[in-house]
């Protein structure tokens, strides 16, 4: 039968027998490997170990300790461990679909009879005893009538509309457990055997619309998460929890910052503190891009649709627009509007206004733009994800010679307000053109290579992120890590070779010609909304003292201490320092634990004591101890400690 030749990943090649599969290979290279490998990818795609290996194939092997090799450990938890153990324990469930995700996995189930979080244990304790048969797990391929014949035998309807609605004809890939004969149509890869499933916790139970679709059943979605092993486990649980307790719509709602309500969804209601913390921050990030020599401009939000149809947003982001219609005045037809959606289009008018020089390059534009933009309701996720945000964004007008050094500049400036906000490290993806995009290959070409040349300069670090860029032009996305060890993508810089031409900037170059300006569109915080909430769990509402609605609180333990706490209160506020005068009549343990509940950074307890000797009595937050000090000393520690990073 001949033979075929595998080119393996070291650059070297091996000749097996015709017809070998991955098996077969991993056990040619060595036992060892034999024993870990999960799967294997054969000229770029992953496939089973089972699959026949095509000649002159390029195939590497996916072991069990590896990313590749967790995610296809997940997806078969999902597929074939979690998928039947609740058809064991509620026969009627219907089966419909079981990805992986961050860090763990779902599947969803209709069910005659709802389930919730206190039905996970029962379920987990089915799924071990799944794992437990060791099972083998065999995949066949069938044509589409078979595979409906099988689920529709198996009274699977979402199973059997998912084979109907696919374009395929044959190569239905069905996986059957060989010790239960329980069957999966998937797309694997699978394990080869429950044996290799590491450790599991399944997590919570959600609603969720088949296809994602209103109008479809309402299906019940159980979470999961999976490690190799039980101390990988056990360190995510853990930080689950404290991440629970971090969260900011909890700590939003103890310290009283904003709200929302179904009036207006995904748009943020904010109260005194949480304005506080909003307006320090914009007032110290408006002083950082003053110093970096941008000017602040505003821009409103209300455009004509002419002005996206001619900028490309009507026809590639149209879907996540608020379209307003507007009867005219004297006018037989609708003049349609949108809530701009971001800024760029409207920073290209202001730029456009007048003739511009070579010289008066760059030119760079500051706005914090107020934005609207449809999210579906089951997206949003407190101030994470929202419909109306403010973004700190801005627009840098300027030549191709010029990219690197405000490429340069711009990362400069970032990483001062990231490490003055306690974010000292940082990574970077390069993000290139995606499948829906605006202009021609060619100008594509110039924008990721003037991109990457510029950070590569800079001999930083970067990932490539495939198709990831935005309509217009590739990108640098910033990468933030919390104190939880969770990413975050905040800041973009984003180069731009389409948008000016498309609205007609120019400029007047050295020869005396007009000449499209590179635009490069940027922010760092992203949207105010999110990284305030970003900030809060990071700091677990215990923020930086500069930024705290309330520095200080002032809490009288006896009704003597009224007069010398309202003294202080004047001096403070007088200096600038924000503080809260608490005069109620409660005990001081109690307002103590209220204030500290609300993560009030300082309170002075102020009692018959104090009052005589001319002192105050100072916790801080996170502390048990109190320390008394005098008065005009704790007000010149104070001064030092309330300042701005800009002001240090």
């Amino acid at each position: 039968m001949g033979n075929i030749v595998i080119k393996l990943p070291d650059g070297s090649s091996k000749e097996l027998p015709s017809k070998s599969t991955g098996f077969d290979l991993a056990a040619s290279i060595g036992a060892r490997l034999a024993k870990d490998s999960i799967a294997v990818v054969i000229d770029g795609e992953q496939r089973d170990l089972s699959d026949i290996l095509p000649n002159k194939a390029e195939v590497s092997i996916i072991t069990k300790g590896s990313d590749e090799g967790l995610e296809i450990m997940r997806h078969t938890l999902a597929a074939q461990v979690l998928a039947l153990a609740v058809k064991n324990l509620y026969p009627d469930a219907k089966l419909a679909i079981g990805p992986t995700i961050d860090d763990g996995f779902y599947y969803d189930f209709f069910m005659n009879k709802p389930i919730s979080s206190d039905d996970l244990p029962k379920i987990e304790d089915e799924m071990k005893k799944i794992i437990k048969s060791k099972s083998n797990i065999t995949k066949t391929y069938h044509s589409k009538k078979e595979a409906l014949e099988v689920f529709d035998g198996l009274d699977e309807g979402f199973k059997a509309e998912i084979i109907t609605d696919s374009g395929q004809k044959n190569d239905f890939q069905l996986y059957t457990q060989d010790e239960t004969g329980f069957i999966d149509l998937c797309r694997g890869p699978h394990l080869p055997n429950l044996d290799m499933c590491g450790e599991f916790k399944l997590t919570k139970v959600a609603g969720a619309y088949w296809r994602g679709d209103s109008t479809k059943p309402m299906l019940t979605r159980i979470y999961g998460t999976a490690w190799n092993t039980k101390k990988e486990l056990e360190a995510y649980l853990n930080q689950l929890a404290e991440a629970e307790k971090r969260d900011h719509r909890k700590l939003g709602k103890e310290m009283r910052l904003f709200h929302f309500q179904d009036e207006a969804p995904g748009m943020v209601f904010w109260h005194p503190s949480g304005w506080t913390i909003y307006s320090e921050l914009q007032n110290y990030v408006r002083k950082m891009q003053r110093n970096a020599e941008y000017q602040e401009i505003n821009t409103p939000q209300v455009v004509d649709r002419k002005l996206w149809e001619k900028s490309g947003h009507w026809d590639k982001y149209r879907e996540n627009m608020f379209i307003t219609e507007i009867d005219e005045e004297h006018a037989n037809e609708k003049r349609v509007n949108a809530l701009k959606p971001m800024n760029c289009p409207c920073h290209v008018q202001v730029y456009n206004q007048d003739i511009k020089s070579y010289r008066d390059l760059p030119y760079r534009l500051a706005e914090f733009g107020s934005c609207h933009r449809y999210e579906p309701s089951g997206t949003m996720h407190g101030l994470m994800r929202v419909r109306g945000f403010t973004q700190d964004d801005g627009h840098i007008f300027c030549t191709e010679d010029q990219i690197e050094s405000e490429t340069s500049l711009f990362i400069d400036l970032l990483s001062n307000i990231y490490s003055d906000l306690g974010f000292n490290t940082f990574k970077i993806k390069l993000s290139t053109r995606p499948e829906v995009r605006v202009g021609t290959d060619k100008v594509w070409d110039k924008a990721e290579k003037s991109l990457k040349k510029a950070i590569e300069n800079l001999k930083l670090p970067y990932e490539i992120d495939e198709g990831d860029g935005a309509f217009y032009g590739p990108k640098l996305d910033f990468v933030l890590t919390d104190a939880l060890g969770r990413d975050w993508q905040c800041g973009t810089w984003q180069l731009d070779f389409n948008l000016p031409e498309r609205l007609e900037a120019s400029y007047v170059g050295k020869d005396g010609n007009k000449h499209i300006p590179v635009m490069m569109h940027r922010a760092i915080l992203g949207s105010f909304e999110r990284f305030i909430g970003i900030l809060i769990e990071n700091y677990g509402g215990n923020l930086p003292l500069w930024l705290a609605p309330n520095q200080v609180v002032l809490a009288t333990i006896t009704d003597d201490a009224k007069e010398y706490a309202q003294s202080i209160s004047d001096e403070l506020n007088e200096q600038g320092i924000r503080c809260l005068l608490d005069l109620r009549n409660e005990k001081i343990s109690y307002k103590v634990r209220e204030h500290s509940v609300s993560k009030n950074p300082i309170i002075l307890a102020l009692g018959k004591k104090e009052v005589e000797d001319k002192t105050v009595s100072v916790r801080r937050l996170g502390s048990e101890k109190t320390e008394t000090i005098e008065l005009n000393k704790f007000i010149k520690s104070i001064k030092q400690e309330v300042k701005t990073p800009l002001q240090k």
